[in-house]
């Protein structure tokens, strides 16, 4: 279960990009009580969706040319520059240099051998999202990926991280936490993209955010404009699951974890 506490190589930052942020702001609003604080004049249009005053996540609008509207995730580097450069070493790619962020921190978007992108956050003033593991925030993460053991082997060259396989309904699951934590300090797994129901074998990061009952989240989400890709199901020893995506096609996961954070107010 993700926290705040966050190490090296563990997740510290998400962001959407939407070809529409106000929309993107009424349905995330309306499903998580979410609110938006812009970041600035100088930001570009970024801003911060909040929880309760905490910030659970990032966004921003995007055209076409940026790709499909989708969520990224980050993880936490003391130095985005040479986690760029191990990356590139691993077999993966640098779509987007290490840059500093207005002084928050810096920041680089890189893919993994299987074109998964995903960022880099090496925190400055910002250090990361400021509520995890909680009812309406980001508690777990998932990367569908063709090839478990070369993610696995890229991933730890590039961020440090350790894998495990954990038994599992009808299998293993392989549990990722950040060098030397173990698999009890879990922040995410990977799954066999050949597996997945959704996108036919496609590879990509999925986040999973908790809610207090999947059921009637995915009836608000419904009728938010969201799309059902997967629905509730139990599943033993983790929790009850359902799998969505926004009026804009960005995938994400909810869940009601056997083990959650404490609820918000």
């Amino acid at each position: 279960m993700l926290t705040t506490r966050f190490v090296n190589g563990a997740p510290n930052w998400l962001d959407i990009s939407t070809p529409d942020i106000d929309g993107a702001t009424a349905f995330y609003g309306g499903l998580f009580d979410w609110q938006f604080r812009s970041a600035g004049p100088d930001a570009g249009g970024y801003g911060f969706f909040q929880l309760s005053g905490r910030t659970a996540a990032g966004g921003m609008g995007s055209t076409g040319e940026m790709g499909p509207p989708s969520w990224t995730l980050y993880f936490r580097t003391p130095d985005a520059q040479s986690t760029a450069e191990a990356a590139e070493q691993a077999g993966g790619t640098v779509l987007f240099p290490p840059m500093d962020v207005m002084g928050e921190g810096h920041m680089a978007v890189l893919a993994d051998p299987a074109g998964v992108p995903f960022g880099l956050w090496q925190p400055g003033r910002i250090k990361g999202i400021e509520v995890a593991g909680e009812r309406g925030s980001l508690c777990w993460i998932e990367l569908y990926t063709p090839d478990i053991a070369r993610a696995a082997a890229f991933y730890h060259r590039t961020l440090g991280w350790e894998t495990e396989g954990v038994p599992f309904p009808g299998g293993t699951y392989t549990c990722l936490s950040a060098e030397g934590r173990g698999a009890e300090d879990g922040f995410g797994g990977m799954i066999p993209s050949a597996e997945d129901p959704v996108t036919a074998g496609s590879p990509y990061w999925l986040p999973y955010f908790e809610v207090a009952d999947p059921d009637s989240t995915v009836s608000r989400a419904q009728g938010l404009g969201g799309t059902l890709l997967m629905p509730a199901t139990d599943v033993a020893g983790v929790g009850r699951v359902a799998r969505l995506a926004d009026p804009y096609g960005a995938q994400f996961a909810i869940i009601k974890s056997v083990q959650a954070g404490p609820p918000q107010g």
